[in-house]
């Protein structure tokens, strides 16, 4: 027996990284899952986005698994395509009980030298995709008599100031706010909300040239072994990043009855990065 038997899950940015984990983890938990994923490219954005077969490798992940996954290619920058998306998922699947704001892109700029279009996708995206997400997901939310569980996905940035990051770190500050908003607005219907806060995460969004040049500036065209040690030293436990499932696993408590009365708390899956 899981402990999302019965329940329907709504995972953002799921066709990679994080969001194929949490997808995953929570449908082994016994849910089935609702996940849209954007699967083409942002200008903006110095690394390659997931792609419509990645999404279809989480579609099938979740299948072996015995349970049932809606998958829609959507952008969370559009608050009409995430609406069609849920309501389409709950149409097919029945009901809504758990949200997983995922989705997320990086890019890295001083603020001096950040251009417009830099920040304005990063906004759109890190911040009001994640509003635009949760938003169409509450009337259904409300629906159940036992309410449901939200989880955005922030960063450490989002509890600390990181250079070369003042677009990202606006915005995963901004979901707090908006967490905690939300936490006291949908409490009586017995809706919870909180956000995780990882450090670095073994995903594409990290392991990429660009990442490893702003790490590691001294050097011409760095590879993921010369980076690991700078990553490293910015966690208090010695390892340079966690594991997908790590968060995974976090969020999965968050959700589940386990962290039944749990609600407007921001979790660090960090590694000690923000009390070091």
């Amino acid at each position: 027996m899981g402990k999302l038997d019965g329940k329907v899950a709504f995972v953002t940015g799921a066709a990679r990284g994080q969001g194929r984990s949490h997808a995953v983890h929570l449908a082994r938990e016994g849910a089935d899952v609702i996940a849209v994923d954007l699967c083409s490219q942002v200008d903006t954005v110095p690394y390659d986005l997931a792609t419509p077969d990645d999404l279809a490798q989480t579609v099938a992940e979740v299948e072996a698994l015995d349970r049932r996954i809606v998958a829609t290619q959507a952008d969370v920058r559009d608050g009409a395509a995430m609406k069609r998306a849920v309501d389409d998922g709950v149409a097919q699947l029945g009901r809504l009980d758990i949200v997983v704001a995922n989705a997320g892109i990086l890019s890295f700029s001083t603020a001096e030298e950040m251009p417009d279009e830099m920040w304005d996708d990063m906004i759109a995206t890190n911040l009001s995709g994640q509003f635009k997400a949760v938003r169409p997901a509450i009337p259904h939310l409300k629906a159940n008599d036992d309410g449901g569980a939200i989880v955005i996905t922030s960063s450490t940035a989002g509890l600390r100031g990181i250079q070369n990051l003042a677009h990202y770190t606006a915005a995963k500050h901004g979901v707090v706010g908006l967490v905690k908003v939300l936490a006291l607005e949908l409490a009586p219907d017995k809706i919870r909300v909180n956000s995780v806060h990882p450090t670095n995460v073994n995903t594409d969004m990290i392991q990429n040239q660009s990442t490893y040049s702003n790490f590691r500036p001294d050097l011409d065209n760095p590879g993921k072994d010369e980076v690991q040690d700078t990553f490293a030293s910015l966690n208090a436990l010695p390892i340079p990043w966690v594991e997908p499932a790590d968060v995974s696993e976090a969020i999965l408590y968050l959700v589940s009855d386990a962290g039944r009365y749990v609600t407007g708390i921001q979790l660090p899956v960090d590694a000690g990065m923000v009390v070091k």
